[in-house]
């Protein structure tokens, strides 16, 4: 069943039953006796009734009232619960390593419960008394799932590997959801990258983001076009209904105007698909970064001599074209208090070691100095065209060799001044590290470059005009922060830094960016 449809049915139900008054579950009276409010209970989060009444839903401090009925929680043993759906991935591996990690940072033990179809319950329970503290339910199958059960009222949290469609997020306004675009409202939990594989005993090791769209097209079907033995092309993938297939048709295929071929071998576990790549050197398949396996990733070319390799480093500041952030979602709801400090808890530095060591990229901010920047101001003189004079490409060499670059970068959506979801996500995390002043007396520019379509004086003028909003942006995010102890600049250099071809969407894309360099 759709997510609209499903959605459809649950709010046809609840308005049923709050019409009818067959199952007013619950009725909470003021402390004096004025006012008195009957309903359905949605949920409770240890501090607010959120119930469904004659005038809609409705959100109601518990310490201003008193409840009676049969669906009135108990207060003094509250257990704070919430349901988890979407990607497997997420769900198998990730979110329980960062619940446990939680767990034992705030004093809970962790039980697990099993069930069928992906379910499983963690079960917080307070190490002084035992007593049950919190349930985390969850429904490990794929983001589109996530999605439909978050539009029935039958998830509180999303677990995506992609950002949210359009029609999904249309519907989840229309049913009171909010804005699931808007702030607050998404978060990326942390980085992976879409990366073409092969078996290690296949010659080829390179490949461009056009030729792979190509291949995956059926535009190409033989090895010995990409420099390899005469062969066909045996493609995989994993399962289309998967947040990771939906990235690689959206990142892959879509820039290129091209079409998944039928002809390709799905998986529905990621490490089935590394094991049937890794043993047929004929195969090419895509995953993610985290679940390469024993395969051997291909570094993405182009026809200009860049080339770039999927890395932890490559991933974080998004050079690498293919980077797949993995997205948590929410409704405009409020939460049980121990789950918005798991929340809050995955921001911090000990959530970040935990998704490292769980095999995927994590956001804290690193200080990359000039010298472990490879080529990149070699290739600037190198690929400098004759509307870059040899004076700019000085005045950049000038200005950003004494500092050292940030992994955090910044890019905008295609043909937009929109901030892609990354880097939405970036504005918050370096926001809370200006407001921990972990920048204070120390210099901090944003740096906007460009793509090389056009004149080289207007792209320096769109760089910096992006270098701009992003300054503002993160320094009206840092609401507590003190911006006076720290030296905030903006400049551009337009296209004199490219990181990768002008030949391609891929390419420009990851030309187009800000930068943040510190001293």
């Amino acid at each position: 069943m759709n997510g609209l449809k499903r959605a459809a049915i649950s709010a046809a139900l609840l308005l049923f039953t709050a019409v009818t008054g067959a199952a007013q579950d619950i009725a909470l009276t003021s402390r004096d006796g004025s006012v008195e409010l009957s309903g359905i209970l949605l949920g409770f989060d240890g501090e607010f009734y959120r119930v469904e009444t004659d005038y809609g839903e409705l959100t109601v401090d518990s310490s201003g009232v008193s409840c009676a009925g049969p669906g009135c929680p108990n207060l003094e043993d509250f257990v704070a619960e919430v349901r988890f759906s979407g990607s497997a991935t997420m769900g198998a591996v990730l979110m329980p390593a960062l619940i446990e990690a939680f767990a034992a940072r705030q004093g809970y033990t962790v039980n697990r419960e099993d069930g069928e179809g992906g379910r499983f319950a963690l079960l917080l329970s307070r190490e002084d008394d035992g007593k049950l503290a919190a349930r985390f339910d969850f429904r490990a199958t794929n983001t589109n799932e996530g999605f439909a059960d978050l539009l029935a009222d039958e998830a509180d949290v999303v677990m995506a590997l992609r950002e949210v469609r359009r029609e999904e997020r249309i519907n989840a306004r229309e049913l009171g959801l909010g804005d699931l675009t808007g702030v607050n409202r998404s978060r990326v939990l942390a980085l992976d990258a879409v990366v073409p594989v092969v078996a290690p005993s296949n010659p080829v090791k390179q490949i461009s983001p056009l030729t792979l769209a190509r291949v995956f097209s059926g535009e190409i079907k033989n090895w010995q076009r990409l420099g390899g033995p005469d062969a066909p092309i045996e493609l995989h993938l994993p399962t289309a209904d998967s947040g990771l297939s939906q990235a690689i048709v959206d990142q892959v295929l879509t820039p290129a105007g091209l079409e998944l071929s039928a002809d390709v071998t799905r998986h529905t576990m990621p490490d089935a698909l590394a094991e049937a790549v890794a043993r047929d050197v004929f195969a090419l398949g895509i995953t993610s970064y985290a679940e390469q396996g024993g395969t051997e990733v291909l570094t993405l070319g182009g026809n200009c001599g860049f080339a770039l390799d999927a890395a932890r480093r490559t991933i974080k500041t998004e050079d690498y074209p293919l980077t797949a952030p993995m997205f948590l979602y929410f409704p405009a709801r409020r939460l049980p208090l121990i789950t918005r400090e798991f929340l809050a808890f995955t921001r911090g530095p000990s959530a970040q070691i935990v998704i490292r060591r769980a095999g995927f990229v994590d956001q804290t901010p690193e200080e990359i100095p000039v010298e472990e920047q490879g080529n990149r101001f070699a290739n600037a003189i190198i690929t400098a065209g004759i509307e870059t004079p040899l004076e700019e490409l000085q005045r950049m060499t000038a200005t950003l060799v004494p500092m050292a670059r940030l992994t955090t970068s910044f890019r905008f959506e295609a043909g937009s001044i929109r901030l892609d979801a990354q880097s939405r996500s970036n504005v918050q995390q370096l926001a809370r590290a200006l407001e921990q002043g972990q920048y204070d007396a120390r210099r901090l520019m944003f740096v906007g470059f460009s793509d090389g379509e056009g004149v080289a004086s207007a792209n320096r003028e769109i760089a910096l005009r992006r270098a701009e909003a992003v300054q503002r942006a993160v320094s009206a995010a840092a609401v507590t922060a003190n911006l006076s102890r720290i030296d905030l600049r903006v400049d551009a250099f337009g296209e004199a830094m490219p990181i990768a071809c002008d030949d391609s969407e891929w390419g420009r894309q990851a030309n187009r960016r800000v930068e943040v360099w510190v001293r």
